[in-house]
């Protein structure tokens, strides 16, 4: 578990990117390719149409950029670029970070080539090339980038305008979230498994650390391909956190199939929390009374479907995640 702990500093300083960042999502991409086939289980709708357009593109396209990813529980920080306006600006950032940072960083990722081996690591090419990434040294730097730069332009810039249409999607909810219920609603709406526990938010891992935020705030960013948090910390800026965008394209169960079990009115009622929701908007987007939309709320709620959090003088409802299986018909 990743603990972020707030202090009332923080709190006045939680911003949100205007967009993704294009290196993260470069790299977050990468290790989409290294994993299984495509699948629905716990995959949004984008994911998957993008993963299944790359079916059977050979991860070799990626060079470099395959060994800095391979790790499950581990990307370089100097991948993490957020204030970067575009994927040109951030490939010139990552050209540019200091040696020492750079060595720092691929710590993890520079052991002896033959023990990587021995767990189907890497060859001893890409191990002599992340050497040279390590030190610093410019034909390290020249190597990452033009793999950068190839497999972005093969892979990616026909499908970032999907990817900015997300994040511009997300970026609405996350403002609504906030105008209806301050800091508190954004934090608690984040992610279904999140828990957001004044002053603390809480962020699965197989990690466990405590991360201060020392009143320098923090950064949301909003990633299309992440299925899970990353935290990137500097030194005198605030601490970076990328959680999964919200995905409005996801595919859902007709209400058709889901009124037989749930009722017409409430199978409505546990979609139009696809979005989280005060019991106002929720009874606002499927047309019932007030009194209706918190008693359907509520046995959804008891049934385990749905989360119920107070912001203020109003109550926040989202899905927990066995009522999206049951709208993604996820088994």
């Amino acid at each position: 578990m990743i603990r972020l702990h707030f202090s009332a500093a923080d709190l006045r300083r939680v911003t949100i990117a205007p967009r993704p960042d294009a290196m993260f999502e470069t790299a977050l991409s990468v290790r989409l390719l290294l994993t299984a086939p495509p699948v629905r289980n716990g995959r949004r709708a984008g994911m998957l149409q993008w993963q299944r357009a790359m079916s059977g593109t050979p991860v070799s396209r990626a060079g470099m950029l395959a060994e800095l990813v391979r790790r499950d529980d581990y990307l370089p920080d100097f991948l993490l670029q957020p204030s970067a306006s575009c994927f040109s600006d951030a490939v010139d950032s990552v050209h540019a970070t200091p040696a020492p940072r750079l060595q720092q960083d691929l710590a993890r990722l520079t052991e002896p080539a033959e023990a990587m081996r021995g767990r189907g690591g890497r060859s001893p090419s890409a191990d002599r090339q992340l050497r040279e990434l390590a030190q610093g040294s410019p034909r390290g730097r020249d190597a990452l980038v033009r793999d950068l730069r190839d497999y972005h332009a093969s892979s990616l810039t026909e499908f970032w305008p999907r990817i900015a249409a997300a994040a511009t999607a997300d970026r609405s909810l996350r403002a609504e979230m906030l105008l209806r219920g301050g800091v508190d609603a954004l934090l608690t709406t984040l992610a279904p498994t999140w828990r957001w526990q004044p002053p603390t938010l809480h962020l699965p891992s197989r990690s466990s650390f405590d991360v201060p935020l020392c009143g320098r705030g923090l950064l949301l960013v909003p990633s299309f391909f992440a299925t899970r948090p990353f935290v990137g910390y500097h030194p005198d800026e605030p601490t970076v956190l990328v959680y999964p965008m919200h995905d409005g394209d996801t595919a859902e169960v007709s209400l058709d199939a889901l009124a037989p079990l749930l009722g017409r009115t409430r199978a409505a009622v546990l979609a139009a929390l696809r979005t989280p929701a005060t019991t106002t908007a929720l009874a606002e987007r499927t047309g019932i009374s007030l009194a209706g939309a918190s008693q359907h709320a509520a046995v959804l709620r008891n049934a385990g479907l749905i989360c119920t959090e107070r912001t203020g003088t109003a109550v926040l409802h989202a899905l927990l995640p066995l009522g999206r299986a049951l709208l993604d018909g996820n088994p």
